[in-house]
């Protein structure tokens, strides 16, 4: 049975409100009237119904167009009142009808729904009206499914209500829309009860403060309306008993599929977030809610900042994929491995991006704003239960992400103007090579023509390369970003993989738990006593891993940051502390009227966060240097417009104080590998030159002011060289400490008592002091402390600490730290940059001390001159500990313009101690310029000790010391050496020569080089007046004006000393003895200047105990070894005095030597041991008393001079377990004084406030002109008191062969260096212009700046083919080319060599020469000017010298000198002033059955201190054209008394001279000047009593200690090279010295002499050697010796004659011995006056032999 029904309406309205009843026009079209409660321009419906026996049916048909709904106060009272009116009429019988109804078949029904142009409206009083527009609604229901479709969706909003109507147009047409959506599909099956939300077209969102306000405002007016109806009609309970029987929500799945989606949000009138979505897709199962959409773009201000491709979020009531994190949580609650709520978060791609100088804070900030207040808003009333405990559990967080990338953007002008200059750059080569073209070109158009070509159509040619020039340029500019995008990155930081984990627990959740979780994690803070109040609580188990974490700088080709394979895991609490009433600051949100601006109070302390985490790290690197401060800069711009300043008025805090208030807690982590990778070039795209840190299996452990790292330790130079890859620096099983101390007013962890305050707030919660909220927790200044210990092994085999240098590191590592140390300029700073925020200040300037700790067990140091490894030092130590502290001091700069501090850093404490330490020299037969490491190296010994113990400390001594509490002093540098060992041998010299020379090389090279080679050559005449000045003006402004006048008082007075001196200089004295005033002492300058009642800083102490040193020579066999029980070396610095009108500071050295003693070896052949012959501690220390009960002691000699001692190979062992070998004392116990005193312009500034002017003295003629101040002089004085010495001739000529040719030994390379240099003088001495040699100079210099640039060049292009190894080349042409490389490298660094030495001498000898112009100049002034600049003083008390046999036992002689004093003046003028006294003298005879006992003494036997036996005074003028010149020279010496043996005088000969055969016969006057100064020794080892007697003389004579002799010998030698003027003037000014005046008075002589077998017997002869001047001679030393000879021997022999003619004949045989002493040299006077002594004396042929052997002879 079926059923029909039909029903339709044309225009029906209802219309409520005043004046609803009046009956008015007609609804007009397409328009809504406001009080129009309901209007329906059409409506039909169709019904029908079929009963069928199964089930009945029914189908209805709707169609409305043209309906609008009104919603207003005024329609809910009137539809109220109506409902109320019909609930009256029929209610009663609803419920009886009801209960009658039989039951029925079930139902199916089948709706069709079709509505057009409908509105809806809602009008509040007080909030205008919101309007909702659909245009068209199609609805299907079935018995399976329901379907609508939507089309055309607009939602307005009204603000105000003006006009009585309201278009109510399309929703295209519609204007000021907040939701818009074109169509809308929503479909439900009942059988699944799936409903689906599908959408193709875009969904259109615009929210603003005030229309979400309208909204609220409506929606609460809406549902009063409804409340007020429904409290009418009575169906609240109804309505909760019709949603009981629904199908639970947690059945239902919802899918909506949306497409391109846009919300648009205005935060404020300028800042607007906008969120598109390309589609959204949400799906909601029972338990779980996804999420996703193909991409979603978060944009502020029209920046699209977050960019995420392909995210997804799913919501689990119950996630199985992070029960395995909740199981690896050791942190959570055991048992709670339950499954928590989980939002997992998957994001393929996600993309921040900030653009250039975006302030991106101020929009984000206004956003959290407007969410505040939409949280206040909803929440109002929602207030929660505090006693209701935590509340739910929160859900957990998994987020995983692809690949992450976070950008700032660069500028544009930045990016474009080094792009620009790169194309310049390369523009200007290619120019280059179409100029050399068209050059090419244009030679040959010449050679083809001749003169035909025209000069102008080559200048066309050229004129229209140049305009060519210029089009391709432009050009290729603008093609600039046509195939290549422009950069456009300042920093991009970029994670792969990563995965995210936040768990919930209960053990973490709510106020109590995490305040007591703050307290474990963060224990060093002291928790408030009145509780803490937290605002935010977030507490999580978090652990997150990833693949890599990358961060660059622009395009620069090094990561800043690179980390690889981390994982992490830990406890994570970040927390907002309540800020109370003073820390809480007002943001407004503008809201239109009605409610006008709303007030939000937003909190000032910021987010904290407290962590205990641990994590694992395969790769860690950092790359960092001073030429990427400019992009730092930049980027810390961009950082500070990110997050916004804090409210606080305060000054802002320093990044490090941000760090210690916003991060607490414990940070572990273990790193496979970490690298630092410090660049060290001014390029930021280099990536050859940096210093690498590498740790390996890393353990670091960050807590509140400590980071600890422990791990393997290497230091690499990474250089573009063959140097490249050197680990200068190993630390095996380092753990190294950094322990910040900051200074702070308060606790400086006491982070809980910041409390900010608001701007407006600081009046009522300050003082009158500048607020400050963070004054007790700010630090003023940091102390760090850096301990590095190596004593840790941690379970594995223990490594040696080593390093290994090379003198290419050290000159790298210079540069390295002159790049490290550079100022950097500010960037982007200024109004002009919008950047006025003051300078942040750097952690450097931050520290105020900073110290220093090294524990080692053993060291190991290599230092190398070159890559071949040919010389080097190897330095080992046992076990050491270091520590030093130093303190910074900021200076300000004068003057008015802002500039930054000054940081000076000074050591105040230092202390070292190292024990068992060797110093090896090492040195391989490799060349200097090979290219790889020599495997055999040979090592020789330098020095050991057995400890060493530093100390410095940074202290001023105000008060006076006396000089009995000299050793009790304190002394800035405290240095002690215990046992120390140094040997010096010839390899030894060698090998620290040739380093030595390197290191000069390279410091010459760099010194030629620079700008300043050629400066200073101006030479100012004036220069003491200036210094005077200075001084005057800056420490004593009043002495300016009293200066002048003293000096010219004491002008006068120097000219009358000046005079009175020279009366007394020229004073013959025939007898020496002299009168003096003063004691030794006196007379000693050095012992007076070194007076302590003006020290002001005692600097250096330097103590040696128990030391020695083994010198062995070249030509002998055995060794000396010098020892000394206690050394100590002092230095003063004195207070600044007045000396001569000229303000000095004094320094002065104080050298003593206690306990000296010297060993060699006794035997011709030593045994040679494996080690080195060292004393035994017991020889060297002070005398004690011996222990007669050990069989060594009683074997050994004593104490005594000649004694012989054991020695020792080894260290501790004694020599009774080892090989022995026994050494004799050659010098007794003495000990020796040194002092050296040296004057500077250097004044302290820290002293010159108590600088007090000179004194003027105003009666100068009461001055004595004797005792006169002689200036400030620096000094050195030399003082040995008593020396006893035994030597054997074994023992000379070992010593005389370490004195020449170890210690006197000059390098063949610096004798040719001399040549050259005299060479080069000479040049500028006979040239006509010397001011033409500074071109050259600056021609060499440009030469050696390019091989320099081209050796740099080859090394890296052989660094590069070594390290590119190209595949096209085989291995056979790549060595060949390497080869090629490397011998072109070496003939480089040769002609580098010999340019730099070529340019050393010629700037040196420019420079001395034009220094010698100006002393000439100054030669014309008076003798007052003229000073003493420099003296040396050397003087000995008392000095034994015993001569004995080779057995060391038996004596030969003794010499014994007195009161030995030799000084030297150096003047201004390049005078110098030697003297040398004696005072007394005597040599004994010790040879048994001598006739005479005393040899030579004095014939005075007074030994008084005031008189003197012997005195040498000589005055030398600087050289003229190189040859010496002697003003004065002067010789005098008291009577003597010679007694000589012919015995005696052979064993000495034997003794000195051991080479030479005193049997031979005379020779001529020639070969007598060969060798008459000529001394030498031969080698024990080597000759035998055979082999000397017939050796020759040029055989068995070495060279000396005179080394004239060989230069003698080499005049004879044929000429190498043809001989020219230069030559000439070389070789006459190396032969030559000029002597001015010499004079030697004469000295009384009592002569006696026994011959051999009694042939020759002379007694008490009395001869007088005769008074001898010179005037202007230019002789040799040889020249003067021979001069000095004829002439002596001259008088001699006619007085012996004279003498012997007074004699009796009965004495004929002592007057004949006199006579044979006269025998002279040749000649037909001299043969004349022997033939008289032969008639007189009666000479007999047997005599003649005899009389060859006296000691006026001439031998060979």
């Amino acid at each position: 049975m079926s059923r029909r029904a039909s029903v339709s309406l044309d225009h029906f309205w209802w219309r409520v409100g005043q004046g609803s009843h009046i009956q008015q026009a007609p609804h007009p079209a397409g328009r809504h009237v406001w009080g129009e409660a309901l209007v329906l321009d059409s409506f039909s419906l169709e019904a029908s119904s079929n009963a069928l026996q199964s089930v009945d049916s029914a189908c209805v048909k709707t169609r409305v167009q043209g309906l609008q709904v009104e919603v207003s106060e005024t329609c809910t009272l009137c539809l109220s009142r109506m409902l109320s009116l019909l609930r009256l009429g029929g209610g009663p019988e609803l419920p009886a009808t009801g209960s009658e109804t039989p039951p029925r078949l079930p139902l199916t029904w089948n709706v069709e729904l079709d509505l057009k142009d409908t509105n809806v409206f809602t009008l509040s009083c007080v909030a205008g009206a919101v309007a909702w527009r659909v245009d068209a609604v199609a609805a299907h229901s079935s018995a399976s499914s329901v379907g609508l479709s939507v089309r055309g969706v607009a939602l307005a909003v009204l603000k105000t209500v003006s006009e009585n109507t309201e278009p109510c147009g399309p929703t295209q047409q519609t204007s000021g829309t907040l939701l818009s959506l074109d169509s809308l599909g929503v479909a439900y099956q009942r059988s699944t009860a799936a409903l689906e939300v599908q959408s193709e077209d875009s969904l259109v969102l615009h929210w603003t403060p005030s229309d979400h306000m309208f909204l609220y405002q409506h929606v609460c007016e809406t549902r009063a309306w409804w409340d007020a109806v429904s409290a009418v009609l009575g169906v609240k309970q109804e309505r909760v008993a019709s949603d009981s029987p629904a199908p639970p929500a947690g059945g239902l799945s919802v899918r909506v599929d949306l497409g391109r989606t846009q919300l648009t949000a205005y935060v404020a009138e300028q800042n607007v977030l906008m969120a598109r979505a390309g589609g959204l897709s949400v799906s909601r199962r029972p338990g779980s809610t996804h999420v996703r959409a193909p991409d979603l773009v978060l944009s502020f201000d029209g920046n699209d900042i977050f960019t995420l491709r392909e995210p997804e979020v799913r919501l689990l009531e119950e996630a199985e994929e992070l029960r395995p994190h909740r199981a690896r949580a050791p942190s959570l609650t055991a048992g709670t491995n339950r499954a928590n709520r989980a939002w997992i978060f998957s994001f393929p791609s996600l993309a921040v991006e900030f653009p250039y100088r975006y302030d991106f804070s101020a929009t984000f900030d206004r956003a959290i704003s407007v969410q505040k207040w939409l949280k206040g808003l909803h929440r109002a009333q929602a207030c929660p239960d505090v006693s209701a405990g935590p509340g739910p559990l929160p859900p957990d967080l998994l987020v995983r992400v692809g690949a992450f990338s976070f950008v700032f953007l660069d500028d544009v002008f930045e990016i474009k103007l080094r792009d620009n200059y790169e194309l310049m750059k390369d523009e200007n080569k290619e120019s280059a090579k179409r100029l050399q073209l068209l050059d090419r070109r244009v030679a040959e158009l010449r050679k083809q023509h001749g003169e035909l070509l025209p000069a102008r159509k080559i200048e066309e040619l050229y004129a229209s390369l140049e305009r060519k020039h210029i089009e391709i340029y432009i050009q290729r500019s603008q093609r600039l970003y046509a195939s290549t995008p422009m950069r456009k990155t300042l920093l991009s930081w970029s994670v792969a993989q990563l995965e995210l984990v936040a768990l919930a627990d209960p053990s973490l959740h709510g106020p109590e738990r995490v305040r007591h979780l703050l307290g474990q994690v963060d224990a060093v803070s002291p928790f408030p006593r009145d509780g803490l109040s937290l605002l935010v609580q977030w507490a999580r188990a978090v652990s997150f891993k990833l693949a890599a974490f990358l961060v660059r700088i622009r395009d620069y080709p090094r990561y800043l940051f690179e980390i690889r394979d981390w994982e992490l895991s830990g406890r994570l609490i970040a927390t907002e502390q309540d800020g109370q009433l003073r820390g809480r600051r007002k943001e407004v949100v503008q809201l239109c009227p009605p409610w006008g601006d709303v007030t939000v109070y937003r909190n000032v302390p910021p987010l904290k966060f407290y962590y205990d985490l641990s994590s694992n790290i395969s790769l860690y690197t950092i790359v960092w240097g001073p030429c990427w401060d400019p992009a730092w800069t930049l980027i810390g711009q961009a950082v500070d417009l990110l997050t916004k300043p804090s409210a606080d008025p305060s000054p802002l805090l320093t990044w490090w104080d941000k760090c210690r208030l916003l991060l607490h807690g414990h940070w572990h982590m273990d790193i496979e590998q970490a690298n630092l990778h410090q660049l060290a070039t001014e390029d930021p795209y280099n990536t050859t030159e940096n210093m690498h840190w590498e740790w390996t299996t890393l353990q670091y452990h960050w807590t509140p002011g400590q980071f600890v790292f422990k791990g393997d330790l290497d230091v690499n130079v990474r250089t573009a060289s063959k140097y490249d890859d050197i680990c200068f620096l190993h630390l095996p099983n380092l753990c190294m400490t950094l322990d910040l101390q900051w200074l702070c007013h308060g606790n400086p962890h006491d982070h809980h008592a910041v409390l900010l305050c608001c701007a407006e707030n600081v009046a009522d919660f300050t003082s009158c002091q500048p607020h400050d909220s963070y004054r007790a927790f700010r630090s003023e200044n940091l102390n760090l402390a850096i301990t590095m210990d190596l004593n840790q092994h941690c379970g594995t085999v223990p490594g040696q600490p080593r390093i290994l240098l090379y003198s290419s590191t050290l000159r790298w590592m210079q540069n390295f730290w002159a790049t490290w140390t550079s100022v950097s300029r500010p960037i982007c700073r200024g109004q002009l940059f919008h950047s006025t925020r003051p300078c942040r200040r750097k952690l450097s300037q931050h520290y105020k001390q900073m110290s220093y700790t090294a524990e080692f067990p053993q060291l190991q140091v290599h230092y190398w001159a070159s890559f071949a490894q040919q010389r080097g030092v190897q330095l080992e130590c046992s076990k050491g500990h270091i520590f030093t502290r130093g303190a910074q001091r900021l200076i300000p700069q004068a003057g008015t313009v802002m500039r930054r501090l000054i940081s000076e850093w000074s050591v105040t404490q230092m202390m070292s101690e190292l024990s068992l330490v060797t110093v090896h020299l090492m040195s391989s037969t490799s060349d200097e310029t090979a290219d790889q490491i020599n495997a055999q190296v040979k090592k020789t010994h330098l020095l050991s000790l057995s400890s060493l113990s530093y100390q410095r400390q940074s202290h001023r001594i105000e008060e006076e010391v006396s000089v009995t509490d000299e050793t009790n002093a304190s002394y800035t540098h405290r240095l002690c050496l215990v046992d120390l060992r140094a040997s010096w041998t010839a390899t030894n010299r060698n090998i620290a020569f040739g380093l030595y020379d390197g290191y000069k090389k390279a410091s010459v090279l760099k010194r030629n080089l620079s700008t300043e080679a050629l400066k200073g050559l101006r030479i100012d005449t004036q220069l003491q007046v200036k210094k005077l000045k200075r001084s005057a003006s800056t420490y004593a402004p009043s002495s300016a004006r009293t200066a002048p006048a003293a000096h010219r008082a004491e002008k006068s007075q120097n000219e009358g000393a000046s005079m009175l001196q020279k009366l007394i200089e020229e004073t013959d004295r025939f007898v020496v003895f002299t009168e003096e005033d003063a004691g030794v002492s006196d007379q000693l300058c050095g012992i007076a200047a070194c007076q302590t009642d003006d020290v002001y800083n005692r600097n250096w102490c330097i103590e040696l105990v128990n030391c020695q040193m083994m010198l062995r020579g070249t030509e002998t066999a055995g060794c000396v070894l010098v020892s000394a029980a206690k050394a100590q070396l002092l230095q003063c610095e004195h207070h600044p005095a007045w000396y001569n009108d000229t303000l000095k500071q004094k320094t002065t050295w104080t050298c003593s030597l206690d306990c000296m003693q010297y060993f060699a070896t006794m035997e011709p052949n030593p045994s040679e041991l494996d080690g080195q012959l060292w004393l035994q501690v017991k020889n060297i220390e002070e005398h004690r008393q011996r222990n007669l009960d050990s069989v060594q002691e009683l074997m050994e000699s004593g104490q005594a001079v000649g004694g012989m001692v054991s020695t020792t190979t080894d260290w501790n062992q004694p020599s009774q377990v080892q090989e022995t070998q026994q050494v004799q004392r050659i010098i007794s116990r003495c000990s020796c004084r040194m002092y050296y005193i040296s004057y500077s312009y250097d004044i302290d500034p820290e002293l010159a406030t108590q600088i007090k002017p000179p004194e003027i003295h105003h009666h100068h003629e009461k001055e004595d002109l004797l005792k006169k101040q002689a200036g400030a002089v620096d000094t050195f004085t030399l003082i040995h008191n008593e020396l006893e010495i035994s030597t054997n001739p074994v023992q000379y000529a070992m010593i005389l062969d370490i004195v020449n040719n170890l210690l006197l030994h000059v390098e063949p390379r610096r004798k040719e260096h001399s040549e050259k240099k005299q060479r080069v003088r000479f040049q500028l001495e006979i040239s006509s212009n010397p001011e033409e040699q500074r071109s050259s100079i600056l021609h060499l210099q440009e030469a050696v700046r390019q091989h320099v640039a081209q050796i740099r060049r080859l090394e890296k292009q052989i660094y590069s083919n070594i390290r590119a190894q190209p595949e096209e080349l085989r291995g056979d042409e790549q060595a060949e080319i390497n080869l090629r490389l490397q011998s072109q490298l070496n003939q480089e660094k040769t002609d580098l060599q010999m340019k730099s030495e070529e340019l050393n001498i010629l700037i040196r000898c420019f420079k001395d020469f034009k220094l010698q112009r100006a002393n000439k100049m100054e030669l014309r002034k008076p003798p007052e000017d003229v000073s003493v600049v420099r003296r040396t003083e050397i003087y000995f008390a008392q000095a034994r010298w015993c001569l004995t046999e080779e057995d060391g036992q038996l004596g030969i002689a003794e010499l014994e000198l007195q009161r030995f004093m030799y000084s030297k003046l150096n003047k201004s003028d390049d005078t110098a002033e030697h003297l040398l006294e004696l005072g007394w003298f005597t040599m004994n005879n010790l040879l048994p059955n001598a006739a005479y006992k005393v040899v030579l003494r004095p014939q005075s036997s007074c030994q008084s201190g005031r008189q003197l036996a012997l005195r040498i005074f000589s005055k030398v003028r600087p050289p003229v054209g190189g040859i010496s010149v002697k003003e004065h020279f002067e010789v005098n010496v008291v009577p003597l008394t010679i007694q000589l043996m012919y015995q005696f005088f052979k064993r000495m000969m034997g003794f000195f001279f051991p080479g030479r055969n005193v049997e031979e016969e005379e020779v001529g006057d020639e070969d007598d000047k060969s060798r008459l100064v000529t001394t030498g020794v031969v080698k024990p080892r080597q000759m035998s009593e055979d082999s000397i007697g017939g050796l020759g003389p040029s055989k068995g004579v070495a060279q000396g200690i005179n080394r004239t002799a060989g230069v003698r010998r080499s005049f004879r030698k044929p000429p190498e090279h043809p001989v020219d003027d230069i030559d000439k003037m070389k070789e006459r000014a190396a032969m030559n010295n000029s002597f001015i005046y010499i004079k030697i008075p004469q000295v009384p002589l009592c002569v006696s002499y026994k011959g051999e077998k009694s042939s020759v017997d002379w007694r008490d002869l009395n001869l007088v050697l005769p008074c001898l001047e010179y005037h202007n001679n230019t002789w040799t030393w040889l020249d003067f010796a021979m001069a000095v000879k004829r002439d002596s021997r001259k008088a001699l022999v006619a007085q012996m004659i004279k003498e012997k003619l007074r004699l009796k004949p009965a004495s004929a045989c002592e007057s004949r011995s006199r006579v044979v002493e006269g025998k002279t040299d040749g000649g037909l006077q001299q043969q004349q006056e022997d033939e008289k002594a032969r008639l007189l004396v009666g000479v007999s042929a047997a005599d003649r032999s005899s009389s060859k052997k006296n000691i006026f002879s001439r031998r060979k």
